[in-house]
């Protein structure tokens, strides 16, 4: 999504550029001692000048002359709980990502790669997530963002799976919040209704189709309850979603991520945008002329307490072939839009993770100018025991123009 005016962290609590960061520690103050020679019991005015004095000074602002206190100092306020990164607890490590995204190499317990001594990303600039051995994701920042707001939530149980990405719209308020909440609670929901469903049962795609509605909505949900309701600008995202069902993919989109089908001989776009570029497409504008438009990123659904339409646009693949079922915000396809190009940059391998931070690095590469989130799985899953479902997500930092967004 396009940058919009980003707010900025507290100064007070980031440590000086290139300095690494550190936690804070407040020398203690040192009052005066009871009973201190000339020390006078505080009223509302000193008795060596006459000026006004705090009831909870030790001393006059005025002549400096001593006081005693007559009222406890007011209590700290507390923290409204958008607590700076830049602060830490001494002793902790200073970024819990462990593997460099830029080299692979160790990153230590200082935050900086012991292999090419880059930074080290926080957790949500950077996470990467494998539910299962055929199914993983990336989720960065980018180079040119100051932070990252797109998202993704992954699962994957024996040959089901469930990859939801969300692109929060740079543009309005809490963007990043919005995404997080919404990709959560939708795979949520498609995880539990696609438990359900039994692969092959006479109206198992209408099923389908209808939860992904539904996941949208309590997605849709998710972003209202966590976001401020007086927002002048309210947050909002996109969504993009595919629940694998052994060799049938089910899909929803709303906004401009996007769902493909790479497979060996056949490569598919199975999403719709809904963008001012696919309008223009529609009407007969060549797409990479109409993607190329200032405007091309505008969407024209989405996610969030102004959105006036929230029901996605639905489908189902029948998988004949293998391939990688990708699931990725426009972070990824801004440098390789049509199906042919983005499976010109698939690396050989069958390791979702690996690929997928292939692509990452890749979109990096061509300048990095959005968040880049990949989820990815192979279908069908390969043949193997299923193991217990495991549910992906971004891991915390502890453990407008109507109709249009853009």
């Amino acid at each position: 999504m396009d940058q919009g005016q980003p707010r900025e962290p507290n100064p007070a609590a980031a440590p000086a550029p290139g300095e690494p960061d550190r936690g804070l520690v407040a020398e203690p103050a040192q009052p005066a001692t009871p009973g201190m020679p000339g020390a006078v019991p505080t009223g509302s005015s000193c008795p060596s000048c006459g000026q006004p004095v705090d009831p909870a000074a030790w001393y006059c602002e005025a002549c400096g002359g001593p006081l005693l206190p007559t009222a406890a100092p007011a209590a700290p306020a507390t923290p409204s709980g958008d607590v700076s990164a830049q602060t830490r607890r001494l002793g902790s490590r200073a970024s819990q990502v462990i593997a460099c995204p830029a080299c692979g190499g160790t990153v230590g317990a200082d935050g900086y790669c012991q292999t090419c001594g880059a930074k080290a990303p926080s957790l949500r600039d950077h996470f990467a997530v494998a539910p299962g051995p055929w199914v993983g994701g990336v989720c960065d920042r980018g180079i040119q963002h100051h932070r990252n707001e797109d998202a993704m939530a992954l699962w994957a149980e024996g040959t089901r799976a469930v990859l939801v990405v969300c692109d929060g719209v740079s543009t309005s308020i809490d963007s990043d919040v919005a995404a997080m909440a919404a990709a959560g609670r939708a795979c949520d929901v498609l995880t539990a209704r696609s438990s359900s469903v039994v692969a092959g049962e006479q109206g198992e795609d209408a099923a389908m189709a209808q939860a992904l509605v539904e996941a949208v909505a309590e997605a849709n949900r998710a972003v209202i309850a966590t976001t401020a309701a007086d927002s002048t600008n309210a947050a909002s995202a996109t969504f993009a979603a595919a629940v694998v069902v052994g060799d049938r993919v089910h899909f929803a989109n709303l906004g401009d991520s996007r769902v493909y089908f790479l497979g060996e001989t056949a490569h598919q776009l199975l999403s719709l945008d809904d963008s001012m570029a696919q309008a223009f497409i529609a009407e007969g504008m060549p797409r990479e002329e109409a993607e190329a438009l200032p405007r091309a990123h505008a969407i024209t659904k989405w996610l969030g307490r102004d959105s006036v339409d929230t029901v996605p646009r639905t489908g189902v693949l029948q998988v004949t072939e293998p391939g990688w079922l990708v699931v990725c915000t426009d972070g990824l396809w801004n440098y390789a839009s049509t199906p042919d190009e983005l499976a010109a940059q698939l690396p050989t391998g069958t390791d979702p993770l690996a690929v997928a931070q292939h692509l990452t690095t890749w979109a990096n590469g061509q300048g990095g100018h959005d968040n880049v989130t990949v989820a990815l799985a192979r279908v069908p899953a390969p043949a193997a025991p299923g193991s217990p479902g495991t549910l992906g997500a971004a891991p915390t930092e502890e453990d407008k123009e109507q109709p249009q967004h853009g």
